[in-house]
């Protein structure tokens, strides 16, 4: 007896959902991509229970004939390509042929649409039609469906709480929204809106609907092309952070998709302006040529692959520093008086926690225009001290707070990364040699890795079992901590892994170092050693945060304090 046979379509068809409908989301985004495709100007997604119960979309797209409605529930059946040269440069978001049959052999279905003339009625459960009736002639389509995995019980288990899998749909429509700012997205549970757009083509005003006033008004503008790619889009303030990645939006050629080469990019190139464990928020829109992408690795078309990606990631790393480098990114105190007493809240537009320092990878070669110029116009004057930590400067329009010490950081930061990279390494003998013990362990580690501290100017000798000597150092070392600074440098270099990289080894020192160079918090200066610290500051390549992501200055303007005054009303 044969043991080999063919599939029935059904049997097909679900085990395709499978890969395609996952989850509710799964669902929303096919048939709102198919509107998409259908060049929809106004799209309104309804769920009943967060769509378990049922999910309509209606749109004001082109619509289908009798023979195409019918068609579109058959496997593998598409209007988006005819041939395989076609997989190669595909300029829709649908075009595998596997949704629609696939969503509706586990669920009940009912299309209607019409292209404007006479419509049609196709009425489908688990996957087989009921019901085919004319319907009337409102160009467009509507699409409901209910009881998604009814007939499968085992998959229908696996759906997450309703508010879960309504939060995952959410989601999936802020970013289609962000990335079809020209069109407009509604999206309503049970009878409730959450998520309205206007479809103003204008993306700072798509940014204001999806993410509200805060994030809007902080947001900076990108762009940039070369020979193979053109970028566009809204990069957020350092003083706005997330605590994941979620608000990263990248949209190639108008389909948002996953990828981690250009999320690394992003983040390094926000290296030091925020904290490790903190994220921006970045609407990146990609345009290309198709035959550039392949987006058919996964039935959901989420995952991309790009040709040419180092090209793409130096130029999304140029647009995102020149944004940032032409911006002034002092954060602002907003202040807020209650209606209902005199109590003043205060409160600051950013959110920075306190940090242990961990580096990214950095670009060392990049091609910016100019560098904040706008902080070097403000002409800031120290006028005091608070608590022995923060500069009072001023000019004639804002009063501004400054972080001594991370001020400070951030200066010696960058003059070690410079003194690092220089090819001459300017050296000082100890008067007293150091002896630093290591285990056995350890020091096999470091005499593998003993060239990475000799290159950058130390000079060092064995010194008897397991013990090791230090005669000479950089003389960027801060005098009289050298023993306990060489120590942090020798944690460092045991701590590497096999795959060295020279740029983040440098990057680390020179913060280690930064941080022990810098006058401390709780330490009174002179208003002369206050302005020298301003002066060094501005001219620093990122002025605005020390090197673990925090803010070194804030400003109150002279508004904003009169307000707390009740000067002004």
């Amino acid at each position: 007896m044969n043991k080999i046979k063919i599939m029935s379509e059904d049997l097909a068809n679900k085990i395709a959902a499978g890969e395609v409908v996952e989850k509710i989301a799964n669902v929303v985004k096919e048939l709102v991509e198919n509107s998409l495709d259908a060049a929809s100007k106004s799209i309104k997604i309804e769920l009943t229970s967060s769509g378990i119960k049922i999910i309509k979309v209606t749109d004001d797209g082109t619509g289908m004939n009798k023979i195409d409605a019918t068609n579109a529930f058959l496997r593998h059946a598409t209007s988006k390509i005819y041939t395989t040269e076609d997989l190669f440069y595909i300029d829709s978001l649908g075009f595998r042929g596997e949704a629609l049959p696939s969503i509706a052999s586990v669920s009940k279905v009912t299309l209607i649409t019409s292209e404007g003339n006479e419509g049609i009625k196709i009425v489908i459960s688990g996957g087989k039609k009921v019901e085919e009736t004319k319907s009337d002639a409102r160009k467009g389509t509507i699409i409901e469906v209910k009881d998604l995995f009814y007939n499968t019980p085992a998959r229908l288990k696996y759906l997450k709480s309703e508010q879960s899998e309504l939060a995952n749909t959410s989601n999936y429509i802020e970013k289609i929204s962000l990335a079809y700012p020209n069109v407009s997205f509604t999206l309503i549970n049970n009878e409730r809106q959450l998520i309205k757009t206007s479809g103003s083509n204008n993306l700072l005003k798509t940014i204001h609907e999806i993410y509200g006033l805060d994030i809007s008004k902080n947001m900076l503008e990108i762009k940039g092309e070369n020979n193979d790619f053109e970028i566009s889009g809204f990069i957020s303030k350092p003083s706005i952070l997330k605590s994941n990645r979620n608000y990263i939006t990248t949209i190639v050629n108008g389909r948002t998709v996953r990828n981690n080469e250009i999320n690394r990019i992003i983040i390094e190139a926000y290296h030091t302006y925020i904290p490790n464990i903190k994220f921006p928020v970045v609407i990146i829109n990609i345009e290309t040529d198709p035959a550039l992408l392949d987006v058919n690795i996964h039935p959901t078309k989420q995952d991309i692959k790009i040709s040419k990606i180092n090209t793409l990631e130096e130029l999304i790393f140029d647009g995102i520093k020149n944004a940032l480098y032409a911006s002034l990114l002092i954060p602002k105190v907003e202040v807020k008086t209650l209606d209902s007493s005199n109590e003043i809240n205060i409160k600051t537009d950013y959110e920075i926690e306190e940090v242990s320092f961990a580096i990214n990878d950095v670009q060392e070669t990049f091609n910016f225009t100019t560098k904040n110029e706008e902080i070097k116009k403000l002409e800031l004057y120290p006028v005091g001290l608070v608590f022995g930590t923060y500069i009072v400067a001023q000019n004639k329009d804002n009063m501004y707070l400054v972080d001594q010490h991370a001020a400070e950081e951030r200066v010696n930061y960058e003059k070690i990364l410079r003194a690092l990279k220089e090819k001459e390494i300017t050296t000082t003998d100890l008067l007293f040699p150091i002896n630093i013990e290591l285990t056995a362990s350890d020091y096999l580690i470091f005499k593998e890795n003993m060239y990475i501290l000799t290159d950058l100017g130390f000079k060092i000798e064995e010194f008897g079992i397991n013990t090791i000597i230090i005669k000479s150092h950089p003389t960027w070392l801060l005098t009289g901590y050298e023993e306990e600074q060489i120590r942090r440098i020798i944690d460092l270099v045991l701590s590497i892994n096999k795959k060295f990289d020279l740029g983040k080894f440098n990057d680390n020192l020179a913060a280690t170092a930064a941080c022990k160079l810098s006058i401390k918090g709780n330490t009174n200066i002179s208003i002369l050693e206050m302005e020298n610290i301003l002066e060094k500051l501005v001219l620093c390549d990122n002025p605005y945060n020390c090197p673990h992501g925090r803010p070194t200055i804030i400003t109150f303007t002279n508004y904003e304090i009169e307000k707390m005054f009740k000067r002004v009303m």
